[in-house]
């Protein structure tokens, strides 16, 4: 449910919906599986250009699985004063205030050739509330939008949903007006028509799935229909909000797709800013409304961390280790939030020229960039998928450890000072890089390692996750420290080494090259110790999960090293 400008207080606390039963006669085709591995990163309010440019440079080499963009239609438009006016929908061509359908389509594009699929928030509960011209110049009315449609096409006679009728009345919940927004008539087969060729378009664009908006207040027979019309198989997550004792639950809702679920959040809340302890036995018997294989779980979204019910960014520490479990916690489909920075909860994002977004700068502070904090545990996420939680630790309060399988181990510690002991990990003996940038692991030949959890920290760890840090070599008379740092954009599985012409860096045997860490990805570091006042020639190689070996271009880099002391090189590959 959205928070719009006509929404009351008392509205926010109101989750409701349908309450009829999808008729067999209408069932849904089967649901497409979701994206797998890799979990889903909502990139909230980005323009399309930047969430293009996020899926090359950071969401494929981090091995995300989709990326959930906001609504592509024209909406009606509050000059960039508002989030909420994206979702009041004016007409569904592609003129929305985050690029027109040109830029759409190059940045499908360019999250395929990533390897990352693409959702669209798809909003078809209903049209506008209010205003009259929208960000692709169109002029509508509240129940009259040329060439789409008119009056007919809403339920009528129109009704606004009370706060009553969430537990009382599912048919209100249903056909009447959701905080004063003109509702679609869903059970019309021409309104169903519409909405089916602008999700048709969509996925002819090439997009893989779609979050529906608002999809606890339309019949489920009526979107099971609008199903029914869909060109091939796309995954389908239903915003369907749990409250207290209402006539509607997100379980009705799970023949037509997932469903997100809400209480995951609240949970998360309460044990993070309480005691974690307790999550070693989360999961549905904590009152989650759906089981994990129908669930899209996550710790807030952009209507959550504005009311208050879920942590959000500013919670800090808190925050962040909360989506650290989520991530290494065997329920549902994870998807990890993204928005911009707010004081006023209704502001809009930075924007321009009447309200278009800006391209999105992780570097100016009105942009969250969070997923870039949990690229690791992506990682972490693929390589447990499946497996059981094993080696539960817990002090009692507020530091708590636990394996995956023999595949990864996870500590979290949400108090305020450091935690040093011996865990039993669950993995095999070797040295693993910390997926959360915190150096290496190394576990003994028994699964134990003795392990530094840093305060309001966590370290992680799993197989396969590319070589750990380089230690700093000792330096002898007649050596220098040389620093290799690398900007090298890499897919998930691909792993960084640094090869040349002396002994020390392999003698050019790509089987015997120095390997970088990437603990502070994109860039690639390791220290080796060189001969001092020597001519060194190198290059950058990647080593591809089949093996083979990828060879920067030419030609070699070289440089002389120092007569003592350390020298660093600084690289992009090439």
């Amino acid at each position: 449910m959205r928070s719009y400008k006509v929404i009351v207080t008392t509205v926010l606390s109101a989750l409701a919906g349908a309450v009829v039963v999808v008729p067999a006669a209408l069932s849904a085709p089967a649901q497409a599986a979701p994206p797998t591995p890799g979990p889903i990163v909502k990139l909230w309010n980005w323009n399309w250009n930047s969430v293009a440019r996020e899926c090359t440079d950071v969401l494929g080499p981090a091995g995300y699985g989709a990326v959930q963009v906001s609504p592509p239609s024209d909406s009606m438009s509050k000059g960039g004063s508002v989030w909420w006016d994206i979702y009041q929908p004016a007409r569904y061509t592609l003129t929305s205030k985050f690029g027109d359908e040109n830029a759409f389509r190059n940045m499908v594009n360019a999250c395929h050739a990533a390897g990352v699929k693409v959702h669209a928030d798809a909003v078809v509960n209903h049209m506008t509330g209010q205003g009259s011209r929208s960000y692709g110049g169109y002029d509508f009315g509240k129940y009259n939008y040329p060439g789409l449609y008119s009056s007919w096409d809403f339920h009528s006679p129109t009704c606004g949903i009370n706060n009553g009728d969430y537990v009382n009345d599912g048919w209100r919940v249903q056909n009447c007006e959701l905080v004063g927004l003109s509702d679609l008539n869903t059970g019309s087969d021409y309104v169903r028509d519409q909405i089916a060729g602008y999700l048709n378009k969509l996925t002819d664009l090439g997009v893989d799935g779609f979050r529906i908006d608002a999809a606890k207040h339309i019949n489920p027979g009526d979107l099971a229909a609008i199903k029914s019309k869909l060109r091939g198989s796309p995954y389908i997550h239903q915003e369907v909000i749990q409250g207290d004792n209402e006539a509607v639950t997100p379980s009705q809702y799970t023949g037509i797709g997932d469903v997100h679920e809400f209480v995951y959040g609240r949970k998360m809340k309460e044990q993070f800013t309480g005691q974690i302890k307790w999550l070693s036995t989360f999961g549905q018997s904590w009152g989650l409304s759906v089981p994990s294989d129908k669930a899209v779980v996550f710790v807030d979204n952009h209507d959550t961390e504005r009311n208050g019910s879920t942590l959000n960014y500013k919670y800090g520490a808190a925050y962040k280790l909360a989506n650290v479990f989520m991530l290494a916690w065997p329920y549902g489909t994870p998807r990890v939030y993204s928005g911009f920075t707010w004081n006023n909860s209704e502001g809009g994002p930075p924007s321009a020229n009447g309200g278009f977004v800006t391209d999105a700068d992780c570097g100016n502070g009105r942009w969250t960039c969070f997923h870039r904090q949990m690229s690791g545990m992506v990682g972490f996420n693929r390589a447990v998928a499946g497996t059981p939680v094993g080696n539960w630790y817990d002090n009692g309060n507020n530091v708590i450890a636990f394996s995956r399988g023999g595949k990864g181990w996870v500590a979290i510690n949400n108090e305020g000072g450091s935690v040093t002991r011996t865990f039993s990990t669950g993995l095999p003996a070797g040295t693993y890089a910390d997926d959360l940038g915190g150096g290496s692991v190394t576990v003994g030949s028994n699964g134990a390692a003795s392990v530094t959890v840093p305060a309001k920290g966590a370290v992680a760890i799993h197989t396969g996750g590319g070589p750990g840090p380089s230690p700093t070599p000792t330096v002898n008379p007649g050596e220098v420290a040389a620093s290799f740092n690398a900007n090298v954009t890499t897919y998930y599985g691909q792993n960084v080494f640094v090869v040349g012409d002396v002994e020390e860096l392999g003698g050019w045997d790509p089987a015997k090259a120095v390997a970088l860490s990437p603990a502070s990805y994109p860039v690639w570091k390791a220290t080796v110790s060189l001969p001092a006042g020597t001519a060194v020639s190198y290059k950058y190689v990647k080593k591809n999960p089949d093996g083979s070996v990828t060879w920067e271009s030419d030609p070699n880099r070289s440089f002389t090293t120092p007569s003592g002391g350390a020298v660093t090189r600084d690289d992009t590959w090439r």
